[in-house]
This record gives C-alpha cells, structure tokens and sequence, in this order.
C-alpha cells in the first residue's frame, strides 16, 4: 500500500449503518491508544471520540503524535498498547472490511509522473477488486471535477503545480463514496484560492454525511469548517471536544488602557476581577460573571480615566499556544 492519497486506502463504499453497526456510534474511537519506537513514546494513550458526520480537526504542532496516530487508525502501523475502532470495528483485524470505506491522504500524494492525472486514477481504480470498470471514466471525471481539475485530466503529472497534486491526492481519494475520510495537511502546498476549494470541498463532503477527520496546521481554515477539535502535544491528547466546547475552556480577558494602571488594577481587583496584572500599558484581569458596564462604571467613579475598554476571547492561536507550548501557523 502507497501513501497517495488513493493508498485510497479502499475503493469501494457501503452504509454507515449496518450489522453490528449501531446509530450514532462514533466514527473513530481509541482506547489508551500508545505507540513507541524504541525508547521514544511517539503517541501516549490517547482516547479519540470522533462523532459520525463530524469534521474532526486533529491539530498539533509538528512532531507531536498526529501523522503516527493516522497511521495506526488506518492499520498501516500497530500499536504498541491500547486499541482503535474505526466505523466500528477493530483495527487492525478490520482493516479487509474497514479501509474500502475510507479515502485517505496520508503524507502527501504519490503518482505515477509520466501519467496524466487521469490515467493515474483510473490506474489506481482499475487495482480495486470493488470497482466497476464500467463506470470508470464517469467516476474518474466526477472526483477531478470535484476538485477542480478536470480541465487539467489530460496534463501529465509531472507538469502539475504542488497544489494541482494535492488536489490530484484528494480526488483519488473521492473515486468512491466514502464513509469515512482521513486528510493529513491536505492544504499543504495550496494557494489561498486552492484552500479556500478545499475548505468548501470538507463542507459539502460532511454535508454528504461523509466524516472527514483533517490534520492540519492552518488555524484560521480550522475555525472555519470543523465541528470538532482534538488538540495533540508531544505525544498527548490535551484538549478534545466540539469547536465551541475548546475553544469555550478559555476565559474571557478584560483590558483597560489608561494612564492610572496601578489605581485601575486595584479597582478590578475590588470587584473581583481575576488574575488581574498591569503589562504593555494596559490593565488585563478576568472579567468571570462581573458585567462590562460595572467595570467600566467602577472604574469612571474611582476616577480612572479610561481611554479603552475591550472584553475579548483568546484566540484559537493563543489557546493552542497555552495547550502546547508551541506556535502554529494561522495563514490560510
């Protein structure tokens, strides 16, 4: 098995709901899921609840775990402890009935680079026992249509742009329906235009009732398209959750510009505002459940002259930061 796109790990579909199969059982579940090479732990007993229909982002900074977890989901590694389902079997021992439901990108496509992107498809297609040979060029057509290479069927490979094979990857991936999709950095190497395709490609994909699991460093495409977030650092799980559930274990921040920061920081730490500290000329504390209007009132009736008062959430960036310890890179 490759590891293009295709490695299409499986090219034929059947319905998430089925025998031993019941509704709303979790997509991609792991238990105690550990993985050591040599004396190096790689990934440290992570429990993964991916919901069905979901769009999971799997975030970490590079070196933390996600791409050796993607490998044991898709059985192309075993654990060294813990265990895995996937649509609701177990992995590895379901990888014959497991992986013809699932489309994959796992650490950027592989083609052939004298071939057309089209005869490289239908070369990984005509490899699945599944497929109908029949519909083959239909199928082929359809998944570059659906990412936006069509016009470009004919070029051969080698002549595509990074972005073009990225996009080449996912469309291998599409030759089927799938239940399941599993995407590794699948912006990588795309344009802000190209992003933006893929980000509207996930939307109607989950849309379709597919869950789409995405590895990524590109914050701000995050925010946009995923349901779900699991949050990995040096091997960990430290955050997992809905979009909202993550992003609301942040508190909010309260800040105060004036020229009287050390008569202003007593004043909010009268009213119970937390973690109160004067940094960068401005007045920061926890604002909890004290109502902006009272802090500003209490700080205008001490006499503070307050030149700005905002109350703002961390960012995505901030709270991966305080997650892991690293930066991430937010360009989209």
């Amino acid at each position: 098995m490759t590891s293009t796109a295709s490695a299409a790990v499986g090219l034929a579909a059947r319905p998430l709901a089925g025998p031993g199969r019941p509704d709303g059982e979790l997509a991609i579940s792991t238990s105690g899921l550990t993985k050591r090479f040599g004396s190096q732990l790689a990934v440290d007993a992570i429990d993964l609840e991916v919901p069905p229909g979901s769009v999971y982002g799997f975030l970490g900074p590079n070196g933390s775990g996600k791409t050796t977890t993607i490998r044991m989901l898709l059985g192309l590694v075993g654990p060294s402890a813990g265990g895995c389902t996937v649509l609701g079997r177990p992995m590895p021992a379901s990888t014959g009935d497991v992986l013809p439901r699932v489309g994959a990108l796992v650490e950027g496509p592989a083609f052939h680079p004298y071939l057309s992107g089209r005869d490289n498809l239908a070369r990984l297609d005509a490899a699945d026992l599944r497929a109908d040979p029949r519909t083959l060029r239909p199928r082929v057509d359809a998944a570059l249509d659906r990412v936006g290479l069509l016009a470009a069927a004919g070029k051969r490979y080698r002549a595509y742009s990074l972005g073009m094979r990225q996009r080449l990857a996912i469309a291998a991936a599409l030759l089927a329906p799938r239940d399941l999709l599993v995407l590794d950095e699948p912006t990588n190497g795309l344009d802000p235009q190209g992003t933006r395709e893929v980000r509207h490609l996930i939307g109607s994909l989950a849309a379709d009732g597919t869950t789409v699991f995405v590895s990524s460093h590109l914050l701000s495409e995050v925010e946009q398209i995923c349901t779900h977030l699991g949050v990995m650092s040096e091997g960990r799980l430290v955050a997992q959750g809905t979009t909202a559930a993550v992003r609301g274990a942040s508190s909010r921040v309260a800040r105060v510009t004036t020229g009287q920061p050390e008569q202003a920081a007593r004043v909010l730490r009268e009213l119970g505002l937390g973690g109160v500290e004067v940094a960068d000329g401005e007045v920061r504390g926890i604002p909890g459940d004290v109502p902006s209007e009272r802090i500003v009132s209490a700080l205008v009736h001490d006499g503070v002259g307050v030149r700005s008062f905002v109350v703002s959430s961390p960012s995505l960036e901030d709270l991966f930061v305080a997650l892991t310890g690293e930066g991430f890179d937010v360009s989209g």
